[in-house]
């Protein structure tokens, strides 16, 4: 293989507290609790769009923050992010219930989750930075690390005005790909099974506008195949390539072309595809190999450093509590990650890796983030004050409480 051997002066433009690199629902709730901690934070997005999935890559289904059994489980910036979601109404799955005093029989019947409309809540959450004080930097993307020991002083960045570093004290890793592990020697782990193709779409018919769950999809065990996607490709993709995420975006967009002409001819002569997706709908890709890994047998267990609780979307009744030992890793002291790419294998990768979930796991990352030690040394007990204080409910055994 032929290489090259680069001699680079990289110029330092920024320092912060707390960098956070990747702009969709996780990092925008840890550099949010970042900022309103006190932390100078600075935020990356190589897109120009926040939200990632939940947005660009129109995946906006805010699933849901309870346990399906009338208890709601995610509380803080999940829930603040829910509410701004729909702040100026709800595409589809408006929680009635759980939004105007229902009961709790009401509560049972739907779930806490809920379709918002992915401008919007890329505007009002870019708002919501602002106003705490994140500076967020779009068109950047992270391209190496500079590391004193097993810390990583320096963010190498790329964006239209070339490479820059930033010097940083704490980092979190809301990529969704774990890049960040990955280029600082961090123990990553891929996953196994690879995606499914997905083309989801929206588009205007004779209906009015829709959201079309075309290929892989979030469907609950519990609705018995009610809007199940079948599968549009046989091929599956790691996500880690380039070549192969070129492949997977060509074929999502062929396929919803290919849905979009077969509705047509079907009679519905005039729809139109409204947006289609700018990123790939890639779920699981890679994770930090944390402290501690979660599995689905974690559920419904107490964990004494418990950052926050997330219900399972797949099927109702279970609720895990998320230790802090699975946000990061053993290598590089002073990287946490959030969102996708905590520690959780198997099943349980599957359930943490949603919008709910990216929001406690941010909250708790970014809140951290800001306490300035490297991570292992957080006070825990401290950070839960802080977490608490900041409206997070820790503990299953503290449901009982909430009214």
């Amino acid at each position: 293989m032929k290489t090259l051997s680069e001699n680079l002066q990289t110029y330092v433009g920024y320092d912060c507290d707390v960098l956070v690199a990747g702009g969709g629902f996780a990092g925008i709730a840890s550099a949010l609790a970042a900022a309103r901690n006190g932390a100078k934070t600075i935020l990356l997005e190589r897109e120009f769009m926040l939200g990632g999935l939940g947005t660009l890559g129109l995946i906006t289904i805010y699933l849901p923050i309870c346990d399906g059994n009338g208890r709601q489980v995610s509380f803080g910036i999940a829930e603040e992010l829910l509410k701004l979601s729909i702040k100026y109404g709800a595409q589809d799955r408006y929680p009635k219930a759980w939004l105007e005093n229902g009961t709790l029989e009401d509560k049972k019947k739907k779930r806490f989750e809920v379709q918002y409309n992915p401008h919007i809540f890329a505007h009002l959450a870019e708002q919501l930075l602002i106003e705490a004080g994140v500076k967020i930097l779009y068109g950047t993307s992270v391209c190496a690390v500079e590391k004193s020991g097993d810390r990583i002083s320096e963010v190498i960045t790329e964006s239209k005005g070339g490479r820059c570093a930033i010097s940083v004290k704490n980092v979190v890793d809301a990529t969704g790909d774990a890049d960040v592990c990955a280029m600082s020697g961090e123990d990553v782990c891929t996953n196994p099974f690879k995606n499914n193709l997905a083309g989801w779409y929206y588009g205007i018919g004779k209906d009015g506008q829709f959201l079309r769950q075309l290929g892989a999809a979030d469907i609950p065990e519990d609705h018995n195949g009610e809007n199940c996607v079948a599968p549009i490709s046989n091929k599956k993709y790691d996500g880690l390539d380039a070549e192969e995420i070129t492949d997977f975006m060509i074929n999502s967009r062929k396929k919803a072309i290919e849905d979009i002409l077969a509705k047509r001819e079907a009679g519905d002569r005039n729809l139109e595809p409204s947006f289609v997706p700018m990123i790939p709908q890639l779920r699981m890709t890679r994770r930090v190999a944390g402290v501690l890994e979660l599995t689905e047998e974690h559920s419904d267990t107490r964990f004494e450093n418990s950052v926050g609780m997330v219900g399972n979307w797949r099927r109702k009744g279970p609720v895990i509590e998320v230790p802090y030992t699975c946000l990061y890793g053993e290598k590089v002291k002073n990287l946490i990650t959030a969102g996708r790419c905590i520690s959780a294998s198997g099943n349980m990768w599957d359930i943490m890796r949603v919008i709910p979930v990216c929001a406690v796991t941010g909250q708790a990352a970014g809140t951290a983030a800001a306490f300035g030690v490297d991570f292992a040394d957080v006070d825990v007990k401290k950070l839960q004050e802080k977490l608490v204080s900041d409206s997070v409910v820790l503990h299953i055994s503290d449901l009982e409480e909430v009214k």
